[in-house]
């Protein structure tokens, strides 16, 4: 089988990463050498993944090569699926931000300074961030600046500030600024008050503007002014990455106020009905015996954990930020190893972006996965959103080989709710005619009606 080159790894010179018969390799270039190499000699390396702070490799035989000019080749840990910035919640954006700056501190007390400060260089795993790019770290010279500093003002404090201050949906700047948010931009849209911070008046305001002048300056070919942080100690440094740290915590948004955030609070099941619910997720589940799990609109992840607890790993994905937030607080609260909630409207998924629409993968082209669970979606998206059931079955078929499905129908008070301010324009909308749209694409394993409910839970096969 040849090897194929991740197509969002290209940006740079140091190596890339292929795949070859599934597994995920990095090459090193020639030109990387000296970055390995220091990062391999300092101890940077052995200390930062014993805390779990970077993915382990191991070096593997170079004619694994994506080119045949490798310097090395090494294969990471694993991970099932990647996720990106704009499908973060605020905590998982503010955790990977803290994670980035602990990498620059603990680089800085081995010689070494973080080159990279991109958040896609983060991903989260067994319940915490873990940083993935080993060619992101080089020799510090007394006296530089970080050299990354502008560059996580971008992609972490930027975004985290205008979800605390403004709102939290502005996340998605990020799906359309791939390079981390302007701070020009970020700076306009923050409100006035932001600027009696003394920490955001410097990092962002003030940032956004000593950013022009360096740019007015470099067009007209004048002298550049200072730039903040040049000839600064090491020990300056680490003092200054922690002030950075101090102030990116006191960042805070609170999950407050959603209608699927507190959807758990007004279902309309008994606590029958949910028990018997649980014990068939439990049952299908186990059927399957899928090694990984998305849980499609999870809200606070209760099905999650009952997949989790079979032994799957579980992306368990919402629309909804307050919904997602929660779920990742009780993540972190619980020490869980096995979910990872995400952010997602499956009504308008993350689709392939960046350069030659090639850098970031859409949603379903990181599927499919083994398991897909759709627990009380479907009458949100056909109903409230307007899409045919055959597409809904469609577009679940792409995504994943075993569904767990749950029909909801017209007679269920949650379907009631939602026609009562709309015309019934859904004559297809039964059980029949579900059963009839998803038979083009699934077929039926098992079908239980669910105790004391008007609802139905099938387990699909994809054909």
């Amino acid at each position: 089988m040849t090897n194929h080159r991740i197509a969002g790894s290209f940006r740079d010179p140091s190596g890339f990463l292929f795949k070859k018969e599934g597994v995920v390799y990095r090459q090193i270039n020639p030109s990387g050498a000296v970055l390995y190499d220091a990062l391999m000699g300092s101890g940077l390396y052995e200390s930062l993944v014993k805390a779990n702070l970077l993915i382990a490799h191991e070096e593997v035989d170079v004619r694994l090569e994506g080119a045949p000019d490798a310097y090395k080749v090494i294969r990471p840990v694993q991970l099932p699926l990647i996720s990106y910035p704009y499908e973060w919640s605020f905590g998982q954006l503010k955790a990977a931000a803290l994670l980035t700056l602990t990498m620059q501190k603990k680089a800085l007390e081995k010689g070494m300074v973080l080159r990279d400060a991109s958040a896609y260089n983060v991903q989260f795993h067994e319940g915490r961030p873990v940083f993935i790019d080993t060619l992101s770290f080089g020799p510090y010279t007394e006296g530089e600046l970080w050299v990354a500093y502008q560059q996580f003002c971008k992609h972490f404090l930027a975004p985290l500030a205008l979800m605390a201050k403004v709102d939290v949906s502005l996340l998605q700047l990020l799906r359309a600024n791939i390079d981390g948010i302007p701070l020009d931009l970020a700076s306009k849209l923050l409100p006035f008050s932001t600027k009696l911070s003394p920490f955001l008046l410097t990092h962002l305001h003030l940032h956004a503007s000593s950013t022009r002048k360096y740019a007015d300056a470099a067009a007209s070919g004048g002298n550049s002014p200072v730039k903040p942080g040049a000839g600064m100690s090491k020990d300056k440094m680490v003092t200054w990455i922690e002030s950075l740290k101090m102030g990116v915590d006191a960042l805070d948004w609170t999950p407050t106020g959603t209608e699927w955030g507190d959807y758990y609070a007004n279902t309309n099941y008994t606590k029958a009905s949910h028990e018997h619910k649980s014990e068939l997720v439990a049952e299908f589940v186990g059927k399957v015996g899928a090694k990984v799990v998305w849980d499609l609109g999870a809200n606070t992840g209760v099905f999650s954990k009952i997949a989790a607890n079979q032994g799957a790993k579980v992306y368990s994905f919402d629309i909804d930020p307050a919904a997602v937030e929660r779920n990742w607080r009780n993540v972190v609260a619980e020490k869980e190893t096995r979910i990872l909630p995400l952010l997602q409207d499956l009504t308008n998924p993350s689709p392939a972006i960046g350069w030659d629409l090639d850098e970031r993968s859409s949603f379903l082209d990181r599927g499919p996965t083994e398991l897909a669970m759709a627990l009380a979606l479907i009458h949100h998206i056909a109903i409230s959103n307007n899409v045919p059931l055959q597409r809904i079955s469609k577009f679940l078929q792409k995504a994943c080989k075993h569904l767990i499905i749950e029909f909801v129908p017209k007679e269920d008070s949650q379907v009631r709710r939602l026609l009562a301010t709309r015309e019934d324009i859904f004559p297809d909308y039964h059980l029949q005619g579900f059963e009839r749209a998803f038979s083009e694409h699934f077929r039926i394993v098992e079908k239980r009606e669910i105790r004391e409910s008007v609802r139905t839970l099938y387990l699909l096969e994809r054909l």
